[in-house]
């Protein structure tokens, strides 16, 4: 039997929401019937509208899809001066203030605080500058993410003409706008992993053929990754290899077979792993073949998965920050944006910036860091010596530059705990307080709200998972502790294995760990044909590798939470207030629309 959200669906969705949209931005809030707001609400997320929680009533989150975290010159602008105009509500962030801009871990773009009768002018103004929430949220296809800087850095395979293609292809494709659940695609053409293919339900990797007596240059593909829930899953490969110019076939192939095949009457089990889950690699393919293309598929090439090194472990950095030559011998600079937040008025400066020393094109990353782009190496001192970049590093303190959060209780439903001003309150303290053991300069802390991993906490050095326990009889915000978690040679999701901390305690937790990796880190004589010119003479083991040496047991030994001096102000249950920062935050304090009987207008969490 259908669920309830397929029936919604069935009724009305896609393109065709956007009247309905309209109609109730003109008559306001109210007119959304009481026993139909979860309805609309699954429908509005088509158009990247995501109802706020509880004691939010009436405000929405925007999501505005950029694909691989692209923004044209003039659009980071408009980005701003949306989040100025439009994003500010009644609760202000200790932190970050009154208008912000979420740059997320899909490589797009999050507002909070938006008014339903302000979405007409908010569309216009971002349309006709070539952005737009369409399908940013939803059953349907999603941002496109990569390596944020294709067509720029150097690539095995140019990967952009196939990220626009997708983008132009299905984004509005009624054949493809229902799906029986979110569709996360990547396209990389870089060897080093950044585009994390290994985690979307579709991924073309970089990779080469023989194909009559020539090396052809492409893809191979991927299928079945992600984080969420409980049940993350490695994306598999399905023994497939495109060209560039198949690309899209393909893809639309496998799509239409998520379509038609996927699960609709349990939306647990309907992202398209569980179906290669029941399926496999090789029924898959057939189905594929036998169903869904009219062309003969090549078998797979010789991917390029020992060259990656994203969040492998090791000293070479995959976030792209910092100073890097392009192909066309200009730079880009990428800048460390903690948590992924940046205030309006930064994102401003960062509009200038771009246009005064780039082309006046911004990019987003994986990582909810930015990059100014195009930059003439002759200007390069001139920007790096700019008042905005000392608040956004280009060479920021490991603790800072791999420190990832969600939304958090501020505004999502689903969220246990408040994540953004806690991950910042962390790793400054971690910065002032421990030392990283030598030669590690990469160390990632992602903080998730939940078990619906938007912070990507899985492949994290150090996982952080949302939850609630009790302390000295009280009940306060905790968070589970998972360790070892990477991408690149040797995928691997991090091992929970500290359970329901304090969150007060995480940090003693996290010292107490380092400490450890220190003491017991292990090193090896490189052989002299091994060093190259530079080489060192001893090679330290690496945190990941470290992690994966010792067993579950051991590692639950490792975690040791302990109180320090770090003071965390939001110990109480964030999720029952309604806004977690303000003075007044009871849910009976909400500013929110009521019932007339001063009871909150609260639909069911989605």
């Amino acid at each position: 039997m259908p669920t309830d959200v397929e029936r919604w669906k069935s009724e009305v969705y896609g393109n065709e929401i956007r009247e309905h949209l309209y109609r109730f931005a003109e008559e306001g809030w109210e007119a959304i019937p009481d026993d139909e707001h979860d309805a609309w609400f699954e429908r509005f997320k088509w158009w990247g509208l995501y109802h706020q929680r509880n004691g939010q009533e009436s405000y929405f989150m925007m999501r505005i899809g950029t694909p691989n975290g692209v923004l044209e010159p003039g659009q980071t602008e408009v980005v701003a001066e949306i989040a100025d105009e439009y994003a500010r509500g009644p609760g202000t962030n200790p932190e970050f203030g009154d208008a912000y801009v979420d740059w997320t871990t899909r490589q797009s773009i999050q507002l909070h605080w938006i008014k339903l009768e302000d979405i007409p002018e908010i569309f216009e103004k971002l349309e006709s500058n070539g952005l737009s929430t369409q399908q940013a949220c939803g059953d349907s296809w999603r941002n496109i993410v990569g390596n944020p800087m294709a067509g720029k850095a150097p690539e095995f395979v140019d990967a952009w003409p196939v990220i626009q293609e997708l983008n132009d292809r299905f984004k509005g494709n009624d054949d493809h706008s229902n799906l029986p659940r979110k569709w996360k695609v990547s396209v990389t053409g870089a060897p080093d992993g950044s585009g994390q293919g290994d985690i979307n339900d579709l991924a073309l990797e970089p990779a080469y053929k023989e194909i009559d007596g020539e090396e052809v240059r492409g893809f191979n593909i991927a299928v079945g990754g992600g984080l969420s829930r409980n049940e993350p899953r490695i994306a598999r490969q399905i023994d497939v290899f495109t060209r560039p110019e198949n690309a899209a076939d393909v893809a639309a192939g496998i799509s239409s077979l998520f379509r038609e095949h996927g699960d609709r009457e349990n939306r647990y089990n309907a992202r398209i792993k569980f179906l290669m889950d029941e399926w496999g690699a090789k029924k898959f393919r057939k189905v594929l073949q036998e169903d869904f293309v009219d062309f003969e598929l090549e078998t797979a090439g010789v991917d390029l998965r020992e060259q990656y090194t994203y969040n492998a472990g090791g000293k070479e950095h995959g976030d792209l920050i910092g100073v890097h030559e392009q192909a066309d011998g200009n730079y880009y600079v990428g800048l460390n944006v903690l948590v992924g937040r940046m205030g309006a008025d930064d994102t401003a400066e960062l509009a200038d910036l771009a246009e005064k020393y780039g082309s006046g094109e911004v990019r987003i990353s994986q990582r909810q860091n930015v990059m100014i782009t195009d930059v003439p190496e002759d200007d390069l001192d001139d920007l790096l010596d700019e008042d905005l970049l000392e608040h956004y590093s280009p060479d920021p303190h490991p603790f800072m530059r791999g420190s990832v959060a969600c939304t958090g209780t501020e505004f999502c439903s689903l969220s246990i705990v408040e994540t953004k001003n806690r991950q910042v309150r962390y790793a400054r303290w971690l910065k002032e307080n421990v030392d990283l053991p030598d030669g590690v300069e990469d160390f990632h802390i992602h903080l998730s709200g939940c078990t619906a991993s938007c912070a990507q906490p899985q492949i994290a050095d150090i996982s952080l998972r949302g939850m609630k326990t009790r302390k000295d009889g009280e009940p306060v915000e905790a968070l589970d502790i998972g360790l070892g978690g990477g991408l690149g040679e040797d995928p691997h999701f991090a091992e929970w294995v500290g359970q329901r901390v304090p969150v007060d305690e995480v940090p003693g937790a996290i010292k107490n760990l380092l400490a450890s990796f220190e003491e017991q880190r292990e090193e090896r004589v490189v052989p002299e044909e091994q060093r190259g010119g530079d080489g060192e003479a001893v090679e330290r083991e690496t945190f990941r590798t470290f992690i994966a040496r010792h067993d579950e047991e051991e590692l639950e030994d490792l975690i040791e939470p302990e109180e320090t001096s770090y003071e965390d102000p939001m110990m109480h249950n964030t999720k029952m207030t309604w806004y977690p920062y303000a003075d007044e935050d009871d849910m009976a304090d909400s500013p929110a629309p009521t019932d007339g009987e001063g009871n909150s207008i609260a639909p069911a969490d989605d």
